[in-house]
Formats: structure tokens, C-alpha cells, sequence
């Protein structure tokens, strides 16, 4: 599956894990919406849940995600082309966002949603360049089995809501 980045460039670039994959060949970073291939689109602002039912369309195109700060993601405006899925809720493993729900890095944003599309080990690859990488699996391991199985966005979301009500 092509992996690539609409790359904004303002976190530090010592933590940003879009560019770490891009020095891998793991993914393409792009600076604009319009340099942006068509594919499935990473959004945590999309109304419709990433579910197994976009694999297809991902493996065509491309699985596409967004790189910016998250003081800036909720202020910025991205017309990228392409279906606009949310991830299900997840917890983060990356060091600055440790344990917080839905602070996810780029590279934590491509592995599970590789794993919802049934590529875990293209997840496990990606995740493999950073140290902390197996414990978002840890972290993560039974709602990304639980996301993997199910047939639909609808059921995704019936799936999340069930680990919302624990919390």
C-alpha cells in the first residue's frame, strides 16, 4: 500500500515521524493538497469512520495522512482529494503524547490504520524505526483486532463507542 503525507512542516523535526518514514522510502511527503494523491485520507475530522471496507480503495490509490501540529489541526483547512475516513479511538504510544487518547503521530496513524485494512505487516514495519513503535501495538492490540474484523464503518463506530463507555 502507498503511504504518503500532506506534509505541513511545523512540528519539530527531530520528533516528526512523516519525515522519519520519508528518510526510510516508507512514505511520500507532499507540501501541498494539490501535490496530494487520491486516495483514503487519514482525518480525525471526517464523519465516517476508517473501516476494512476502504482496503480496496486504499490499495488502488493510496492510504494518505495529515502532518501537522495538533495545536494547528484543528485550525487548518485541507482540500485534499479523496475519501476521508477518522480513525477509531486509539491510544498513543509516542513519548510526547504517551497514554492520551487520539494524540496519535503520523506513523502511529498509518500502522493502525493498516491493521483496520488487514496490512499488519506493513503496521509492524512502519513501526519498527521507532523505539517506542511495539508498544503502540501493546497499547492497542485488542480494538485494532476488534476494529480489523468488523465489516463496516458502522460497526467500527459501535465497536469505539463500547470503549468510550469504559472510560
Amino acid at each position: 500500500m502507498d503511504l504518503h503525507v500532506r506534509y505541513e512542516g511545523d512540528d519539530d523535526p527531530d520528533k516528526c515521524t512523516a519525515r522519519k518514514l520519508s528518510r526510510f522510502d516508507l512514505a511520500e511527503l507532499h507540501r501541498s493538497d494539490r501535490a496530494t494523491p487520491y486516495g483514503v485520507v487519514l482525518n480525525p475530522h471526517a464523519e465516517q469512520a476508517l473501516s476494512p471496507a476502504d482496503a480496496e480503495r486504499a490499495r488502488k490509490n493510496a492510504l494518505v495522512a495529515l502532518d501537522c501540529s495538533w495545536e494547528s489541526a484543528g485550525e487548518k483547512q485541507f482540500t485534499l482529494p479523496g475519501e476521508h475516513r477518522a480513525l477509531p479511538s486509539l491510544v498513543a504510544a509516542n513519548p510526547v503524547n504517551f497514554g492520551r487518547p487520539m494524540r496519535l503521530t503520523t506513523v502511529e496513524a498509518f500502522a493502525a490504520a493498516l491493521i483496520v485494512l488487514g496490512e499488519r505487516n506493513c503496521a509492524e514495519r512502519i513501526l519498527s524505526k521507532f523505539t517506542w513503535g511495539e508498544t503502540f501495538l501493546e497499547l492497542n492490540d485488542e480494538p485494532l483486532r476488534r476494529y480489523a474484523d468488523c465489516e463496516d464503518s458502522g460497526e467500527v463506530v459501535a465497536i469505539q463507542r463500547e470503549y468510550l463507555d469504559r472510560e
